[in-house]
Parts: C-alpha cells; structure tokens; sequence
C-alpha cells in the first residue's frame, strides 16, 4: 500500500524545522543558521542528513550536550587564520559568522582558513563548502568525529567517521563538490539500515568482537572501517591531526569521551580553508575556471559522472516541486511540537 505524501516549499519546511528548534530552547539565530543546513540536506536528496537528523539534535540538547542559545565569538588578527569560538553551540551559526571574513581574507591573501572551536557538529560539510564557492573561492573542509571507526588492522574504534569535503566554483552553474566520509559509509546511513530493518553491504563494519559483521545494530556497536583500508585510514589520521590536535580540540576518542555514549551529536572543531583560484593563479597564462571546465568536459566526455550531480538534479527538481515527505515523516515532525 503505498503510503500518503505531503509536499512543502522550502520555505514551508524551513519555517517548520525552525519552529521546532525554538520550540526546543535554541535562540532564533541557532535554530535559523541549524535550520538552514538540515533543509538543505532534505532538499537535495540526502536523506541522511536531512530532517533525519533533527531528532540527534534535539536528543543532545536535552542531554545538556549542546548550548541553544551561544552565541558565537569571532576574534580576528588579520593574519590568515581567523577564529570563531562557538562557545559550546551547533556549529552552523559560527560559520555563518566567520565564513564573510574568510572569503574576504581569502581574496586578499590568497589563501585564509577558518578554525571553529568547541562546537557540537551533527551535518554534511558541503554546506559549507557550497556558501564559499557561491562566493567565487575553492574550499576545503575537516573535521573530526566521534570514535566510531576502527584504523586499518586494528579492531576497535579510535577514529572518527571524519569527513572531507571540496568544492571549486564554476560561473553559472552548480559547483564542483564531494563531501564524503573517511569511512566506508556515513554512520547515518547504517542507522537508516537499522531503522529500515535491512542487512549492511559486506566490508562497511565490525561486531564488538572484531568479526566481519553485516548486522547495522552489531554494527553500531562494534566499529566501522575505513574506506580504501589503509589509505583512509591515514587520511583519517591526518584530519584528527589538522583539525583537532592542530586547533586545540577535541578528536575523536576525547570527543566520545566527552559524551559516553554515540547517540548524541559529537563536540569538537572543524577546520575550513579557503583559496581565491585568481590570486593563484595570477601573472599564470588561462583562466583558471576555463581550464577547470576543460578538465570536467574531459570526464563527463567519458561518460563518468561530476560529484553530487544526482544531489543537484535533486535540488532543481525539488526548488521547483517542493520537498515530498511521507505522512510518518510529517508525523514525525509534529511529534516534535508536542
């Protein structure tokens, strides 16, 4: 039996996923700024960090893991490295707050990075990166997790699911992005196999006894791996360095430390850096976006695929169409008001 729908703008939905954040304690900048990036998860298709993701939040701020009502500190030296302290809040509003400054230092150095301290951290990074490319620039983005992941050879988890995301702006058309975790599978997606009641594919995780384990619940307790085994494994590594010894925060084994548990979202930093491909570029021959496009033509010409172009179509699709939830979705969403 197929199962009713409901359809919503974006501005429907964005109004309701703020309303329930307030509803919940978060000021109207935190719940604004939290708002905008779960919508834009559901938006684009990516029903793992979409409104799937509200629950996590609102379960962390009841636990007292979370401050609902921060408010984010800039401080900046006019060096390349700029700092918001999100003063134990989500991190979207601290980067909604350095992110003009990034890309203005970026322009005029070249390169300028970003460092987001003590923050709670629950979404995808393109988010990010796709605000930055909007303004011309090419990003990077890091951050640690939670210890949900076990390093190559080894049984237990001590790594974080640690995602990478990058981005280069292309004129007039969606931008070159991949966000993509440092594990095989985001841990969301396992989660969504527990709820589905389906089987995990082979090689995403281990049980608490470091066996091959294609159960999501034995999954969840044991420990995930890493994608492409000893190769993720280092690129993990490197970003529990970067973006959590380098910054002075948490990895990820302090950051489950912190919370005892993984049902809660994860606090720790992220590190954002950001390029201006013209100041690179410059006394070079070409332009560099021309080039670039030369070198995407060059693999659509080979019938390969750009990063996240399902997740745009998506997100033309559903910019003209709405967002189509199921009735236990809105449900769901309700049940949050109550």
């Amino acid at each position: 039996m197929t199962q009713e729908t409901n359809t919503l703008s974006i501005d429907e939905l964005s109004a309701l996923v703020v309303k329930i954040f307030t509803h919940a304690g978060m000021s109207d900048q935190q719940a604004q700024a939290t708002a905008k990036v779960i919508v834009s998860g559901e938006r684009d298709g990516c029903k793992s960090h979409g409104i799937y993701r509200i629950e996590g939040c609102l379960r962390t701020i009841a636990a007292g893991k979370v401050e609902p009502r921060a408010e984010p500190e800039l401080t900046d030296d006019r060096s390349a490295v700029l700092r918001v302290d999100a003063k134990g809040a989500f991190s979207p509003a601290a980067f909604a707050l350095g992110a003009p400054v990034l890309a203005e230092r970026a322009r005029e150095l070249g390169v300028a990075t970003l460092v987001i301290n003590s923050c709670t951290h629950f979404s995808a990074l393109w988010p990010e990166i796709e605000t930055l490319t909007d303004m011309g620039l090419a990003a990077l983005a890091i951050c640690p997790s939670y210890a949900s992941v076990a390093p190559h050879g080894g049984k237990e988890p001590l790594l974080g699911t640690n995602p990478l995301a990058f981005g280069w702006p292309r004129p007039a058309k969606h931008p070159y992005v991949f966000d993509f975790a440092t594990s095989i599978a985001a841990r969301g997606e396992i989660e969504l196999h527990r709820r589905a009641g389906t089987q995990i594919p082979e090689g995403w995780a281990m049980d608490v006894n470091g066996e091959p384990t294609i159960d999501p619940e034995e999954a969840l307790a044991g420990a995930m791996l890493p994608f492409g085994a000893h190769k993720g494994s280092a690129i993990s590594t490197m970003i529990e360095l970067l973006s959590g010894v380098m910054i002075g925060d948490m990895t990820s084994p302090e950051a489950l430390e912190n919370l005892g548990n993984t049902t809660l979202s994860p606090h720790h930093g992220e590190l954002i850096i950001a390029f201006s491909p013209e100041k690179f570029s410059a006394g070079r021959p070409g332009n560099p976006f021309d080039r670039a496009e030369t070198l995407f033509d060059a693999i659509l010409g080979q019938g390969a695929r750009l990063p996240s172009q399902r997740r745009f179509a998506m997100r033309d699709k559903t910019m003209r169409e709405g967002v189509t939830l199921t009735s236990d979705e809105m449900q769901s969403l309700q049940s949050f008001l109550s």
